[in-house]
This record gives structure tokens, C-alpha cells and sequence, in this order.
């Protein structure tokens, strides 16, 4: 009889995923790339507009919302590895192997949010261009907050790829998913300030709440309570397991 939760298990899958993605630079040319384009592009030149929100000026506003685009991306791009194992053989050697089908969800949520944490984590670089001091701590502070903003979203990438066949469809499917959590996520803009139809979106969008998380934990101002917020980040968490879970149990 297959345990529920095997450690040996997702330990080997996390261990193997990092050793893949640790073979693969344009993830982290990729990683990059993006703050570089929205920071200096987006938030220098909307800077120039805006005088800003708050306190603060823009470059620091969008600075959190940027860490968050890089988990999303970073999450989803580690779950389209479900189809590359497909094609290879190697998710059905999983799938017959005395392993439950949560071990395998856990250990490549796990890894999936691991790499994307590294991803965000460079994000810290571009720190100088937002115009705020931001304390050394915080940055460490910021790290649990990532993984579990990260974790969800690989489950859910897992879930959307298990009923996928072709990395093609994947990456369609995902650019709907993954462009309106981060825009309807006051990344880029205040929710508050939006339309009524807008806010309300935000308002059920688990990226909401990882973003004011994360601009609460560098800058001491939280647009929700932050018990709501990892509540919510919590039970997105547990959704999309046992999305997950249930998708890969009815793959033979």
C-alpha cells in the first residue's frame, strides 16, 4: 500500500528538479531580464508621470510587484516540466512506482517553488533603482513569504499541466492564467484606485494578497491584515494540492 507522504520520495524529485534547472542559464538569463525591462522601462518611465503612491515613489511600489511576476513565471515554467517527463517516460515511471500520487505533487511543488524563490531572490539586485532603503533583514523576511506565494502556483501549474499534451497548449493556457493574476494583483497599480469590477477581481485573487505580503514585509504597510493574507495564501495552497493530487490520480 502506497504512504501518503513519502519524504525519500520528494526528496529524489526536489533533488532532481534542482539538479536540472541548475543545467538550464536561461532561466536565470530570463530571471533577469524581466526587472530589468519592467523596473527601468515601466517603473522609471511611469515614474516620471506619477509622483507616486503614498510614501512612496513608484519604483518602490512596483519593486514587490516585480518579485511576485518573477515567482509566477518561475512557478509555472517548473510545472511545464510535468510534460516534458510525459514525452520522456519518465512521469509514467513515477506513476507505477510505489509512491503516492501526493509525494510526487509535494516534491515538484517543492522544487517548482524553490526555483522560483531563487528567481524572485535576484529581483533583490535591482534594490539600488527603487529610490527606498529597504533594511538587510527584510530581504530575509521576504523569503518564506515567497515560497509560499511560489508553492501554490506551482501546484496550480501542475494541475493545468497534467491535463495538458503539448508544451504549445501549456504555454497558451498559462498567458491567461498568469498575466490577469499578476495585472488584477495591485502589482502594477493600486486596487483601491480601480474600477468597482476590478477591485472585486483583486479581491479573489490569491496574487493579492502575496503581493500586499510581500510590500508589507519591506515597507511596514499592508493593504489587507496579514492573518487574511497568509490565511488566504494557505487555503490556495491546500486548493490547488489537492488539484493537483486528484488530477494525477486519475493518470494511469
Amino acid at each position: 500500500m502506497k504512504e501518503l507522504f513519502d519524504f525519500q520520495a520528494l526528496r529524489m524529485i526536489w533533488l532532481r528538479e534542482m539538479i536540472r534547472t541548475s543545467r538550464d542559464r536561461t532561466q536565470i538569463a530570463g530571471s533577469l531580464a524581466r526587472p530589468i525591462l519592467w523596473l527601468v522601462v515601466l517603473g522609471l518611465g511611469l515614474g516620471s508621470a506619477f509622483p507616486g503612491f503614498g510614501r512612496l515613489p513608484y519604483t518602490a511600489f512596483l519593486f514587490p510587484g516585480i518579485i511576485a511576476m518573477n515567482l509566477l513565471y518561475g512557478s509555472f515554467l517548473s510545472a511545464i516540466s510535468i510534460i516534458w517527463d510525459r514525452e520522456f517516460g519518465f512521469l509514467k515511471e513515477m506513476l507505477v512506482a510505489p509512491i503516492s500520487r501526493s509525494s510526487i505533487v509535494l516534491g515538484k511543488s517543492a522544487s517548482g517553488a524553490t526555483v522560483a524563490c531563487f528567481q524572485g531572490s535576484l529581483v533583490f539586485l535591482f534594490l539600488p533603482l527603487v529610490g527606498v532603503s529597504v533594511p538587510f533583514w527584510r530581504l530575509f523576511l521576504a523569503l518564506p513569504v515567497m515560497f509560499l506565494i511560489a508553492f501554490p502556483l506551482t501546484a496550480l501549474g501542475l494541475w493545468l499541466a497534467s491535463r495538458m499534451t503539448s508544451f504549445e497548449g501549456f504555454g497558451t493556457l498559462a498567458n491567461f492564467v498568469v498575466m490577469p493574476m499578476f495585472f488584477m494583483s495591485g502589482a502594477v497599480f493600486p486596487l483601491q484606485s480601480a474600477p468597482p469590477a476590478l477591485q472585486w477581481i483583486g479581491k479573489v485573487n490569491p496574487m493579492t494578497y502575496g503581493v500586499d505580503l510581500l510590500r508589507g514585509v519591506f515597507y511596514g504597510a499592508h493593504a489587507h491584515p496579514a492573518l487574511l493574507s497568509f490565511s488566504i495564501l494557505f487555503l490556495f495552497s491546500a486548493v490547488a494540492t489537492a488539484g493537483a493530487v486528484s488530477a494525477f490520480s486519475r493518470r494511469s
